[in-house]
């Protein structure tokens, strides 16, 4: 039987308890990001996306993650360097593992078809993206190369928008 995103919580980089249920109704992408990558300048595109729709209930919450080795930085050190850099000002959380045995509970879901009923994958690098439609369940994943701004990915979103 598969889950949703509402079955589960995350830090964010203040270290505060954030239930994913918090988000119910709305869309989500969800990025695993890293500060000193290739694709960092997507930050950029994401907020650009996140500003263009963040009023039509979606969001995109981002997941620092140093296991391709271009996280090297921690909690408010990301946050400066994102708001600093990008203007970032979309949810993000705790670092955290997106791979292996130690994945963080909410990449098991997205990156399990067992749990989450759609994908079987996991990121293979930073930058890797979910999409989660307004129940919670996940609709899609795009890889690194996809850009925010992706033609067929804005078009996924405004879908799930309605």
């Amino acid at each position: 039987m598969s889950q949703t995103i509402y079955d589960y919580s995350a830090k964010d980089l203040t270290g505060k308890e954030v239930n994913f249920s918090d988000y119910k109704g709305k869309v989500l992408l969800i990025v695993n990001t890293a500060s000193e990558c290739g694709y960092t300048p997507q930050y950029g595109t994401l907020e650009e996306l996140y500003q263009m729709y963040k009023d039509r209930g979606f969001v995109v919450i981002g997941f620092p993650c140093g296991q391709f080795f271009q996280e090297p930085l921690e909690g408010e050190k990301i946050a400066a360097f994102c708001e600093k850099n990008y203007g970032v000002t979309f949810p993000m959380m705790e670092k955290a593992n997106v791979i292996g045995f130690s994945k963080h509970p909410i990449y098991k879901f997205l990156s399990n078809k067992k749990l989450n009923g759609t994908v079987d994958s996991s990121p293979k690098w930073n930058f890797y993206k979910y999409l989660i439609d307004r129940e919670g369940k996940v609709v899609d994943m795009y890889s690194s190369t996809v850009e925010p701004g992706d033609e067929a990915l804005i078009k996924q979103i405004e879908k799930c928008l309605g």
